[in-house]
C-alpha cells in the first residue's frame, strides 16, 4: 500500500491517544513470562508486541520473529535459560543481516548453548535451553542497548543473579535505565554503579500491575508536525509522564530548538508552536536517543536548519541502514546530506529543486515512513509501502488525518 500526502498549510487542533510504549511493553511481557505475578495494562498494539507475545506463548520448535529486532534480542536470552527447551530463532532476510554475536558471546559465557545455523554472528540461532550457572559477564557498552537489556531481563531468574561489566562508553543509556526502573518497580533489585550492572536473584514476586506509558518515539512525529506548523498550532497526546523512564522523552528539551513547547496536564502533553529564532546550525549528540534521529533530521530539513547529528553508529544495524536511507530520501527533496559511520549532517537545500514527484521508499522500516510524513506541511509526496508503520504504530495514518493531513491510498 502506497500513501499520497498532499501539502497542507495548517493543521487541525486535535487530541490523540497513543497506545503503550513498545519498548516498555516488550520488557514487561518478558518479565511477566518469567514472573506470572506481574500484570500489564495499556499494552502496545504494535506488530512487534504481537510477535513478542506469540513467541513467548509458542510451543513450536521454530520461532519466526520476522522484522522484530527487539524480540530477537530478548528472546535469544529468554530461550537460552529455558532448561530442556530447544528452538530455532529466525526472522526476515533483513533480520538475518543484523548482528547478534555480542549477545550470543555473552550468553555463552554464562553457560548457554547457542549455534548459528547459517552465517556466523547472525540469525537464525539454534538455542538449546539450560540452567545458566555463571553470573559474571563483560559486554561492550557502545553497542545496541537491547543486548544489555536482554541480559538484565533474565538476570533475576539466574541462580546467582547477574553482574554485567560494561566496557567503554555507554550508548543509549536511557534504555538501560528504563529496564532497571522496570525491574525495581516489580521488586527486583537492579542497579548501575561505575559501569557495573547487577541484578539480584529472585524466586518469586508479589503480585503487581504495571501500566505501560505511551510511546515517546511515536510522539516524536507530532513534535515534528508542530515544529513545521504555523505559530499557535496545537496537538495534545496521552498518556505520558513528566518523570518518564523512556529516553525519547528528551524530545521535550530537543524540540524547544524548533519552537515546540510541552505542557504536562493530568497525563496529557500539549504541544504548542511558539515563535522561535532558529540557530543557523544545530549540533546534537543522539547516542542516548538514536530512534528519534530520523525525525529530527527531517525536521531540520523542513525548517531549513543546518544540523549535525552524532552518536548514530547503531542506526546502521536497524531495520535498514538508516543513515544511508536518510541520505537517499532527503536528497530526493533537494537536501544536501553527508554521513559518516556515526553521524549525519543536513547542509541545506539545493536551489530551484522541485519535489512534486517525490516518492519516499521505506526500506521495511516503520520510522522512515513516519519520520517523513510531517514534511507534508511543506511538500506533496508519496510514501511507498506505507503499511510498514504497523510495526510500532498501526493507527498512524488514521491519527494523522485527525490532525488535518490529506492521506489517500494510491
Amino acid at each position: 500500500m502506497n500513501i499520497r500526502l498532499d501539502q497542507i498549510n495548517t493543521i487541525t487542533e486535535t487530541h490523540i491517544e497513543l497506545s503503550g510504549s513498545k519498548s516498555e511493553t516488550n520488557r514487561i511481557l518478558l518479565l511477566q513470562t518469567l514472573f506470572p505475578a506481574v500484570s500489564l495494562h495499556n499494552i502496545s498494539n504494535a506488530d512487534d508486541t504481537q510477535i513478542m507475545q506469540q513467541a513467548l506463548q509458542s510451543k513450536e520448535s521454530i520461532i519466526n520473529i520476522h522484522h522484530a529486532g527487539t524480540a530477537m534480542r530478548f528472546l535469544t536470552a529468554y530461550f537460552a535459560m529455558q532448561d530442556g527447551r530447544e528452538v530455532v530463532l529466525t526472522g526476515s532476510e533483513r533480520m538475518k543481516e543484523r548482528p547478534v554475536k555480542i549477545l550470543v558471546d555473552a550468553l555463552r559465557k554464562l553457560g548457554a548453548t547457542i549455534e548459528y545455523t547459517e552465517n556466523e554472528g547472525y540469525p537464525p540461532l539454534c538455542i538449546k535451553g539450560k540452567s545458566l550457572k555463571e553470573s559474571n559477564v563483560t559486554i561492550k557498552a557502545d553497542v545496541s542497548s537491547q543486548y544489555i537489556t536482554a541480559l538484565l531481563l533474565i538476570g533475576a531468574k539466574l541462580p546467582k543473579g547477574i553482574t554485567i561489566t560494561l566496557a567503554g562508553g555507554i550508548t543509549s543509556l536511557p534504555y538501560i535505565e528504563m529496564t532497571l526502573g522496570l525491574l525495581n518497580s516489580v521488586g527486583i533489585q537492579a542497579s548501575l554503579n561505575n559501569n557495573i550492572l547487577t541484578v539480584a536473584p529472585v524466586k518469586e514476586l508479589k503480585p503487581i500491575t504495571l501500566t505501560a506509558e505511551s510511546d515517546w518515539s511515536s510522539a516524536s512525529y507530532y513534535y515534528a508536525v508542530i515544529a513545521l506548523s504555523p505559530v499557535d498550532s496545537k496537538i495534545s497526546l496521552s498518556s505520558f509522564k513528566q518523570s518518564s523512564l523512556q529516553g525519547d522523552s528528551a524530545l521535550v528539551a530537543i524540540y524547544k530548538n524548533f519552537g515546540v513547547e510541552t505542557a504536562f496536564r493530568n497525563g496529557t502533553i500539549i504541544l504548542t508552536k511558539v515563535h522561535q529564532d532558529y540557530s543557523n546550525t544545530l549540533e546534537l549528540d543522539l547516542k542516548n536517543t538514536p530512534d528519534i534521529a530520523q525525525t529530527i533530521a527531517v525536521t531540520c530539513f523542513g525548517l531549513n536548519i543546518k544540523c549535525k547529528l552524532t552518536g548514530l553508529h547503531t542506526l546502521k544495524i536497524k531495520e535498514t541502514d538508516r543513515l544511508e536511507a536518510l541520505k537517499t530520501e532527503l536528497e530526493k527533496f533537494g537536501a544536501t546530506v553527508t554521513i559518516t559511520e556515526d553521524s549525519l549532517s543536513v547542509n541545506g537545500q539545493k536551489a530551484n529543486h522541485t519535489s512534486q514527484e517525490v516518492a519516499i521508499d521505506t526500506y521495511n522500516d516503520h520510522r522512515m515512513a513516519m519520520a517523513f510524513a510531517p514534511l507534508a506541511l511543506k511538500y506533496s509526496f508519496t510514501v511507498n509501502d506505507a503499511e510498514v508503520v504497523s510495526k510500532s504504530y498501526p493507527d498512524f495514518w488514521e491519527d494523522l488525518k485527525k490532525a488535518g493531513f490529506s492521506v489517500a491510498k494510491v
